[in-house]
């Protein structure tokens, strides 16, 4: 396994870590599904953008825990980018690997 393909599978880890906290509060309609093709934000996600704030908080203090790395997922660079990376779980996966690797290299 690749150290990128390592990394991305540790970021799903924690995204999923979170929606089962996420879930755990929630009834089967508003359950988020560990899928790569879960919609966050936009058309379809079932998250509001508090939720999705949260989430995003938390998913910050797992990477942190997972990969000894403090990253802002939430900042002008994600805001600026033509396609968003919160729009499903595996764009804000390649979006952590992206961070963690400039973190880990820079």
């Amino acid at each position: 396994m690749t150290e990128s393909n390592n990394v991305r599978s540790r970021a799903l880890k924690v995204i999923y870590s979170v929606f089962d906290l996420h879930n755990s509060d929630k009834d089967s309609a508003g359950k988020l599904i560990s899928s790569e093709n879960t919609t966050l934000f936009g058309h379809g996600a079932v998250l509001d953008s508090f939720e999705l704030v949260r989430l995003i908080l938390s998913v910050e203090t797992r990477i942190d825990e997972e990969f000894d790395v403090v990253v802002t997922l939430a900042d002008e660079k994600a805001m600026s980018q033509r396609s968003s990376p919160f729009r499903t779980v595996e764009t804000l996966a390649n979006y952590i690997v992206q961070l963690v690797g400039e973190n880990n290299h820079g």
